[in-house]
């Protein structure tokens, strides 16, 4: 029911926690999260592994001295490791030992040294030191070889991140992105709250993502909770979920043809992107799909007109053969940014970054909450270019719109339950769910009196930005905003 399953909890001595993990590796699981938790008598570190054939869940916990805060690094084994070892240092203080890369992740150089914001001791108002370290960008060296600086701040509205672009001529020979400009304290402003408080936190965190990151939240605390969703409820669920996909991918598909100068297909893609918006606001009370989960339960205002959404995926298809018809576009589509599926897989890549690229995963068939119908199927790309990325959506779409429909024959005008259950135990779950960027994660524990301890939250973006570094080399500068917008990576997700 909460898309997880049982989870298999191993309490691993420190010494033995790379033997374990890479065994678990080996037979098949992906790393999904690490959390950093401090209790009473010191920390513990949680590694949160998944399979999907066959079905599994297995967390290896690690129990860390206060005095002795050290892990050995999973680096070696596993390249997500490494990135999720380096913001537990960063939050808690607990030293990856032996890791290849100890900089920072997340405190940037003016952050206090010393200071953990996930402490419990820690001062929610430190003193900002001067940015005394320069990033550790590499240099790359030679004739001709010059430094093109993007961000941190950009036009329109989306949140700081900075690329520096090492070219010659036009082609990008290394880029490296800078991130967590923000760093919100997302996790930590979820400590003590009631679950049902947690809604409200868990619909902002990306914001284009509220069904997805509220889902797996719910999920997670019906987990801990051992509360049971009855099947039309979770049948809605099915069906906000594809509709958030329906009105981010229709976005993503016009915004690929502007970047490519055809600003006519975007143009109409923001047509129906606000009409999907209305339709969205005429069954939840929200543009966004806010509003609708609570804790246990589903509530809309009116199912979604069949005939609109027949509509909208009409003239989607339209516009998708329009935009691939004209030689210019498809030209620059294919063969630009290639991600190969080695690099996909080894990086740990997730949703339509990795279809495009060949990998064959999607939650909503390898961790399923609810049977979405012969409807549904799992569409694959193999060049992992612009094209490929593009063309998973296009397709996607297709499919998440028969999906709905077929969701809409199964609930016949059912509303949902609207029930709000009031956690009261003390325990972890785990929610997984498909968002339409990719697998997105939540794990909940609750204290004693069914307050959020702790929630850790992993947005598929954490995987997919190290993999643009990687399609963008030989790429020219001008098709920089073109790849970027085909992984279209959240920010605010990644920087909790």
């Amino acid at each position: 029911m909460t898309g997880a399953g049982a989870v298999d909890a191993r309490t691993v001595p420190r010494q033995d926690l790379v033997a374990e993990a890479t065994a678990d590796l080996a037979a098949g699981c992906r790393l999904a999260l690490v959390a950093g938790h401090e209790d009473d008598e010191g920390f513990r570190v949680v590694y949160t592994l998944t399979a999907a054939h066959p079905r599994r869940i297995v967390e290896l916990v690690v129990l860390v001295p206060r005095d002795d805060p050290w892990i050995p690094t999973l680096a070696g084994v596993s390249y997500q490791a490494g990135r999720f070892e380096r913001e537990v240092r960063d939050l808690y203080g607990i030293r990856p030992d032996g890791h290849p890369l100890p900089h920072r992740l997340l405190r940037h150089a003016h952050w206090p040294r010393g200071w953990y914001p996930m402490r419990r001791d820690a001062d929610p108002t430190p003193t900002f030191e001067p940015d005394v370290g320069s990033f550790p960008f590499l240099e790359v060296e030679g004739d001709g070889v010059f430094e093109i600086p993007v961000g941190p701040v950009h036009a329109g509205i989306i949140e700081p991140g900075h690329f520096r672009l090492s070219v010659v001529g036009e082609t990008i020979l290394r880029m490296k992105a800078r991130l967590w400009f923000l760093h919100r304290g997302v996790e930590k402003l979820f400590e003590g709250r009631r679950p049902d408080g947690g809604i409200e936190l868990a619909e902002r965190i990306s914001g284009d993502t509220a069904v997805g990151h509220t889902l797996a939240f719910a999920m997670a605390v019906e987990g801990a909770a051992g509360i049971d969703v009855s099947e039309p409820d979770r049948l809605l669920r099915g069906l906000l979920l594809e509709m958030e996909r329906l009105y981010n991918h229709v976005a993503d598909l016009g915004a690929l043809g502007n970047d490519v100068g055809f600003g006519i297909v975007d143009a109409n893609a923001q047509r129906l992107r606000e009409t999907l918006l209305r339709l969205n606001k005429a069954t939840t009370g929200h543009r966004l799909l806010r509003g609708a989960i609570t804790i246990g339960g589903t509530r809309i205002h009116a199912p979604p007109n069949p005939d609109v959404l027949r509509g909208v995926a009409a003239e989607v298809e339209e516009l998708v053969g329009i935009t691939l018809g004209h030689s210019v576009v498809r030209d620059r589509f294919t063969g630009t940014a290639v991600l190969p599926a080695d690099q996909a897989r080894a990086i740990g890549t997730l949703g339509c970054v990795a279809r495009a690229s060949g990998l064959d995963a999607d939650a909503r068939r390898d961790h399923p909450f609810i049977d979405l119908g012969p409807a549904f199927t799992v569409t694959v790309e193999d060049t992992g270019d612009v094209l490929a990325r593009y063309l998973v959506r296009a397709r996607e779409y297709a499919v998440s719109t028969n999906v709905i429909l077929g969701l809409l024959d199964r609930i016949r005008g059912e509303r949902g339950s609207g029930q709000a259950v009031s956690a009261t135990t003390t325990g972890a779950g785990l929610g997984l769910v498909e968002a339409w960027r990719g697998t997105l994660v939540h794990r909940v524990e609750l204290g004693p009196n069914g307050e959020l301890s702790r929630v850790k939250v992993v947005d598929p973006s954490f995987f997919n930005w190290p993999a643009l570094p990687i399609a963008l080399a030989d790429t020219i500068v001008p098709d920089f905003p073109l790849a970027n917008k085909s992984f279209n990576q959240s920010y605010a997700g990644n920087d909790l």
